[in-house]
């Protein structure tokens, strides 16, 4: 099978960064499904961990990177169930196998769903991972109640894919009042079509919050940078309040200026219930089959932004390139 993948982390403007490749078709497991993939979204995710896997070594195989993809079930292992083959799946994998930049993919059924029918592939594929990463965090992680009236969420990272997916979950499944953070005015014009009920901007998020009228926050997500606004995010959440954050930072963080205000930090990372294989490690898959039922009832709609198209290494160099640029608004998807 066709496949494109890495042996050492380069800038992406180097030849070799990314590689075009020949691969045997994948093994399944007893837990797996065999996709055919026919399109995928390209995460920030995916630039880190070329960047990061392999600084000064070589690998022994290449790394196949792809944490979103939609296709077609081509076969199944034998303890699999729900799923036939032909099925139209949607799913944002497992780090610690191989990807979807690739014709076909194994991915374990439990984290896999059947895909919205009232989009097209690419359209489905800006969302597995975000919409995972937002649940997980509005749901599991924050503890957000679907009935939280008279309480506020703060979004930093707002026009990103995750912000994106967030704001419209908290808008339309909850009573949370919604503000988002952005700093042009397409990214703040995209945050309100997303379900933000208003707009403030990062750059002195302090003040910008307060001057919309609150001095506290109950929740705050936190999608761009932890460490720029750790300080910020300590002075607004409420006492009793919660936040959550995806974003690592080497900085030493001072966890104790949480402490007067009975304050919680919590982690998401939508890769933990699969690395980890936890015992509700399925749970991502009814997420997905909610999530897909939420498209197709047109609660939610999907952040896809710009489409590229092959399976090539030219073409996902292009995709890290503008994932780079950190302009980004939405979703970037590639169409097979």
């Amino acid at each position: 099978m066709k496949a494109v993948g890495f042996l050492t982390s380069l800038p992406i403007e180097q030849e070799d960064s990314l590689l075009d490749l020949d691969l045997p078709t994948p093994e399944i497991g007893e837990h797996d499904l065999l996709v055919s993939v026919e399109a995928i979204s390209v995460n920030p995710a995916d630039a880190k961990r070329r960047i990061r896997t392999a600084p000064d070594t070589e690998l022994d195989t290449p790394m196949i990177l792809g944490y979103d993809a939609v296709g077609r079930v081509e076969a199944k292992g034998a303890d699999v169930s729900g799923f036939a083959v032909g099925d139209r799946v949607w799913y944002a994998g497992d780090a610690n196998r191989a990807g979807s930049y690739a014709e076909l993919q194994a991915v374990d059924h439990r984290i896999t769903a059947l895909a919205p029918t009232t989009v097209p592939p690419e359209a489905a594929a800006a969302m597995p991972l975000v919409s995972l990463t937002a649940w997980e965090m509005l749901f599991d992680r924050l503890q957000v109640s679907t009935d939280a009236q008279r309480k506020s969420l703060l979004v930093i990272g707002g026009a990103g894919g995750v912000g994106s997916i967030t704001q419209q979950l908290a808008r339309r499944l909850t009573g949370l009042e919604v503000i988002a953070t952005a700093s042009r005015e397409e990214s703040a014009d995209w945050c309100r079509k997303m379900g933000a009920h208003e707009v403030v901007s990062h750059r002195d998020l302090v003040a910008a919050t307060r001057a919309s009228g609150r001095t506290y926050v109950d929740y705050i997500t936190q999608y761009a940078d932890t460490a720029q606004h750790w300080d910020a995010m300590c002075e607004l959440i409420a006492p009793q309040g919660r936040i959550g954050t995806i974003v690592e930072t080497e900085e030493k963080l001072d966890i104790s200026a949480l402490q007067g205000k009975s304050a919680a930090l919590m982690w998401e990372l939508m890769f933990t219930r699969s690395m980890f294989g936890t015992a509700d490690m399925a749970k991502q898959g009814a997420i997905l089959a909610r999530m897909a039922q939420l498209v197709d009832d047109g609660i939610v709609q999907t952040t896809e932004t710009k489409a590229l198209n092959g399976l090539s290494a030219a073409t996902l160099k292009q995709a890290h390139r503008l994932i780079e640029s950190t302009t980004t608004i939405g979703k970037l998807v590639v169409a097979y």
